[in-house]
Formats: C-alpha cells, sequence, structure tokens
C-alpha cells in the first residue's frame, strides 16, 4: 500500500491508483494555493495585492498555503509580485493499496515474520540493536495506533500537520504497518520486531481525519522531523511527478544531515513510471549511483522482485515487501487490513501486507542500526554502506537496484570506520 498524487486513475492488484501533477490540472482543494517567497516583507506586500488568507506557514521552506475565494486572480496577482518564486496548487493525495495480496502463499506459515531473518536482522549483535535509542526514525503517513504494543513500547514522539497537536490517530491503518515495521519494540516479548533495533519512533500525521493530504501536508511533516531531531525519514508515499514544495522540503532535509527513504511505487503493471519523491533521492539515469537518499524496491520470499515493484535506473536497493508482516490498527477496516491469528499474542492486532511502503521502513530501520554502529557516519554514508552490503554484492540493476538489504553486513561494515567505495558500473553522467 502506498500513497499517490490525485486525477488520473490506473488499476494495479485490485487498487486504484491515482496520480497527476500538482501544478498541471491536478484537483486542489478549493480556493487553496501554494506559495513561495523571498522575504516576509514581500509576501506581505504580495498578499496586499490579493484576499487571499494564510492559512499555513513553513517558514524554513520559505513557503505559505493560501485560501482564496478568487484562485484565478489571486494567481495572477501573486506571479506578477515582487519576490513570489512560485505559485502553485496543492496536490491532493488519497490512499490505495495491495494489503495482503499473498494473505494465503506463504509456506510454511510458521514463518510469521519471515522479513525479519531475510535480512539478517537476527544477526545484528545486540549492542547495537540496544545503541540504536541514539537514532530516530520519523514516519510520515497517516498516523499510528499508539496502543499497538510494539508501538506502544517505544513511546513515540507524535505530530499532526493538519491540527498542530499530537493527535495522530490511524483509521487508514497505513501509518501503523510502516511504524511497525521500521522500529516496532525488539525487547517487549509480544508481536513482531521492527529492523530498527531500539531506535526511537516519531510518528507524523500527514493526513486528515478521511484520509487525503497534500505536498504541503508532506513538506510540513519533513521540516517538522528535521527540526525536531530526526536521523532518518520514511516516506512510503510517491506519484509520478513532484512540485517545488516536495523539492524543497526533501532539500532541506539532506541539507540537515538526514537519510530520506522512500517507496519507488507498485505501478509495474501501469506503465512502471518514474515515481516521487523517490527520485528526488535516486535521480533518474544515475543507475543507483549517488543521490541524495535511498529509493527502495519490494522483494519476494525467494529475494526477487515483487511483480508490483517498479523498476528503473532510479532504484537504489530493495527489502521485503510482498506478504510482510506487521502490525494492524485497531481502528483500521479489516478489509483494508485484514487480521492474521498470531499464535502467543496477548494483545495487538497483527497480519500480512504488501508492497514497496513495506519495504521502504525496513530499510529506514537498517539505516538507524548503521549509524548506531558507527554514529560517525554521514547519511550520505549510511546510504552507501546499505547499498554496497546488499545481496547484489555490488552490482546494480534495475529491478532490485543493489538488491536486497543485508542488515547485519551493513552493521558490521560500519564498524569497521572506513568509508565505503561503490563500484561504478553503468552510470550515465548527468
Amino acid at each position: 500500500m502506498r500513497w499517490v498524487l490525485a486525477v488520473g486513475a490506473a488499476v494495479v492488484g485490485g487498487a486504484v491508483l491515482w496520480a497527476a501533477p500538482p501544478d498541471r490540472g491536478a484537483v486542489a482543494p478549493a480556493g487553496r494555493l501554494t506559495v513561495g517567497y523571498t522575504t516576509e516583507p514581500a509576501l506581505a506586500a504580495a498578499l496586499r495585492t490579493t484576499h487571499a488568507t494564510v492559512l499555513r506557514r513553513l517558514p524554513a521552506l520559505r513557503i505559505v498555503e493560501l485560501g482564496t475565494v478568487d484562485a484565478a486572480g489571486a494567481v495572477s496577482a501573486l506571479r506578477r509580485a515582487p519576490g513570489i518564486r512560485f505559485v502553485q496548487r496543492p496536490a491532493e493525495r488519497s490512499a490505495a493499496g495491495e494489503p495482503a495480496l499473498v494473505l494465503a502463499s506463504l509456506a510454511p506459515r510458521a514463518l510469521w515474520e519471515w522479513q525479519y531473518h531475510a535480512i539478517h536482522e537476527d544477526a545484528v549483535p545486540a549492542e547495537v540493536m540496544r545503541a540504536a535509542a541514539s537514532v530516530q526514525i520519523a514516519v510520515i503517513d497517516t498516523g499510528a495506533d499508539l496502543t499497538a504494543p510494539d508501538i506502544a513500547a517505544k513511546s513515540p514522539q507524535t505530530y499532526n500537520t493538519r491540527t498542530g497537536n499530537g493527535d495522530v490517530r490511524d483509521v487508514n491503518g497505513h501509518g501503523t504497518f510502516v511504524a511497525s515495521l521500521a522500529a516496532g519494540s525488539v525487547t517487549n516479548d509480544e508481536g513482531i520486531a521492527g529492523s530498527g533495533g531500539d531506535a526511537q519512533l516519531l510518528i507524523v500525521k500527514a493526513t486528515s481525519s478521511g484520509g487525503t493530504f497534500t505536498d504541503v501536508d508532506e513538506a510540513a511533516g519533513i521540516t517538522y522531523a528535521v527540526d525536531h531531531g530526526a536521523k532518518i525519514i520514511n516516506l512510503s508515499i510517491g506519484g509520478p511527478t513532484t512540485s517545488t514544495t516536495e523539492r524543497r522540503a526533501i532539500q532541506y532535509a539532506v541539507q540537515h544531515g538526514v537519510l530520506v527513504v522512500a517507496a519507488v511505487g507498485n505501478e509495474y503493471a501501469a506503465g512502471n513510471p518514474v515515481e516521487y519523491p523517490a527520485a528526488l533521492l535516486q535521480p533518474a539515469g544515475s543507475n543507483g549511483a549517488g543521490g541524495a537518499g535511498l529509493a527502495v524496491a519490494a522483494s519476494t520470499v525467494g529475494g526477487v522482485r515483487a511483480s508490483f515493484s517498479n523498476t528503473g535506473s532510479w532504484v537504489s536497493l530493495a527489502a521485503p515487501g510482498e506478504g510482510v508482516f506487521g502490525a494492524v490498527s485497531s481502528l483500521a477496516s479489516p478489509t483494508s487490513f485484514p487480521r492474521s491469528v498470531l499464535p502467543d499474542a496477548q494483545s495487538g492486532l497483527y497480519g500480512y501486507g504488501s508492497g514497496t511502503s513495506f519495504a521502504t521502513p525496513q530499510v529506514s530501520g537498517a539505516a538507524a542500526l548503521v549509524w548506531a554502529a558507527n554514529p560517525a557516519l554521514t547519511a550520505a554514508q549510511v546510504a552507501e554502506i546499505l547499498k554496497e552490503t546488499a545481496s547484489g554484492a555490488g552490482r546494480w540493476t534495475p529491478s532490485l537496484g543493489y538488491g536486497v538489504i543485508d542488515v547485519a553486513a551493513a552493521v558490521a561494515r560500519a564498524q569497521t570506520g572506513v568509508p565505503p567505495a561503490l563500484p561504478v558500473r553503468g552510470v550515465r553522467s548527468r
């Protein structure tokens, strides 16, 4: 399951997926505009030429969201005003997903959380697991069920970009599943274990109660996470276009030394488009080299690409994403997130889910352990270590990038203290 930009439908795995540019015909909240500016005085002067009001400010990005009854008139006036960098309509986003696509196909069923073993998480030293408590992972999503045992045990910090408070109740269910995979407790003797050891969680709810959100919500979540200490930002979201607001938010995170990890998308059968923000992190044409973060594909229990997972020159690496086991929100619809009985579980709800959305948090958790093993590493070095030690053994492919992550190997590599040097193969100059 993942998030996509609205307008222009395609059907994948039984789910309707929507996509369109944020400023070329996108359906946006009525009467709302996103405006970039140079200085506060310039913005104030520009606003005096309109009847628009400020609904929300993102001062770190010099962006505001405006409300107006005359959007066309406001756009015309603002674009003529000195000190206004851009005027766009916010992109409305909605949920689409593929939970439990392979609910009945896993064998043997005794391997409930098979992904934990597949990425060699169980071979990471205990002291590294504990050291991950110094690293915070921000999950910007639909919120989370704070009563889910593996999330509750982390006592996560919370923030709602719409309300400005800590209410992150997850009616949709996507965020709960993602958060549990990224950093569900490994020491509470209940439920599942996330891939981030004792890493801290920051839950940022970027959606309305109905499950929609815009690029402004995404940017607000990113800047909040950066400003409140997150070292890793998980974005299990995407669409085939980007916006100035999204690009500035990603740049803000990268400039502050934060590692951003995003899903490559599930539209292989619908044209296999390049997706954003993943392609802002691992640019199209890079063939896995360099980049500002990690774009994550989904693999199967057999270690090959999941059939729905997008491919291309912008894929960094992969993690299990077909039929993975995670925590289910008690507020989520059983139709969207079917429950699966977990033997000996005393509390909580659990189930299987599929999608690059669910591969991505495993990479975020792995990054936390690499950083715990060597806190002196930069975000770029953490990303390169994860690529270098993945199953491809330094070889890149458009299906899985550098391969499926190997957390134990990445941790061991980080402990050597030597910055990685990936071989460059087939990389086009840009």
